[in-house]
């Protein structure tokens, strides 16, 4: 019984590195991250990069692909509200213009960055091993002519600061009337889709389609697919 009971908890402890790195996606906001920002940030183009980072923050916190991020604690968290509440994201489902942006732009660098070259990306396959440098082979290989444009700011989101700053489940319905961007990275696409569905008028679209309302939810459907505006970027390198 013995033998058992360390047997059992040897396999508890071989398979718990391997458990934290499985993630699907962004996971739905609801991580309280200690960053708590009453006005919305100052943030300032990362040359030659389609990124955003705020150099007024203490913080490793950007803007990408109509979300921030923030690397903290050794691990990425992604919301599409500037004060969150914030999804965890698994190193296997950060986009790789994040794992791009050079070391000089995180504020608060862990120490492991100490020694690495501040003109280029942290190395991250000596942080989280070969394993994760195999399933995300070439990240760190890319034409910089061929870079994407930047999305634009959501600088809607400047008038809700303090105690106007709307709840999560308000958020998603607030984004569909203000931000037109339609995301590249199919895991910001899946977030999107999974925080409108959590939304109450996504709530109560999800209610007709139940109750036999069918071509309605088809073409909700036609409608999240439509293309881009054409404000796919055109922003300006430093927000105004």
């Amino acid at each position: 019984m013995r033998y058992l009971v360390t047997l059992l908890c040897a396999l508890c402890c071989w398979a718990s590195p391997a458990t934290a790195q499985v993630s699907i996606g962004i996971g739905l906001p609801n991580v309280s991250i200690g960053i708590n920002l009453p006005v919305y940030p100052q943030l300032v183009r990362v040359p030659n990069y389609p990124v955003y980072y705020a150099p007024q923050l203490q913080q490793n916190y950007f803007f990408y692909d109509g979300m921030y991020w923030v690397y903290q604690d050794d691990n990425w968290y992604a919301s599409s509200w500037y004060n969150g509440p914030w999804g965890l994201v698994g190193p296997d489902q950060v986009p790789v213009y994040v794992l791009r942006i050079p070391v000089r732009y995180y504020q608060k660098p862990p120490q492991y960055f100490r020694g690495w070259q501040r003109d280029a990306p942290p190395r991250w396959g000596d942080h989280w091993g070969r394993d994760w440098e195999q399933r995300r082979g070439g990240w760190d290989k890319w034409d910089r002519r061929s870079a994407p444009r930047p999305a634009p700011l959501p600088t809607y989101q400047r008038k809700y600061k303090h105690d106007a700053y709307p709840a999560p489940q308000r958020q998603p319905d607030i984004r569909g009337q203000n931000y037109r961007y339609q995301p590249r990275e199919a895991v910001v696409k899946e977030h999107y889709q999974k925080e409108r569905e959590q939304s109450p008028r996504g709530r109560d679209n999800n209610d007709r389609g139940n109750n036999g309302k069918g071509k309605d939810k088809g073409r909700d459907r036609d409608d999240d697919r439509g293309g881009n505006n054409g404000n796919n970027g055109r922003g300006p390198d430093r927000q105004r």
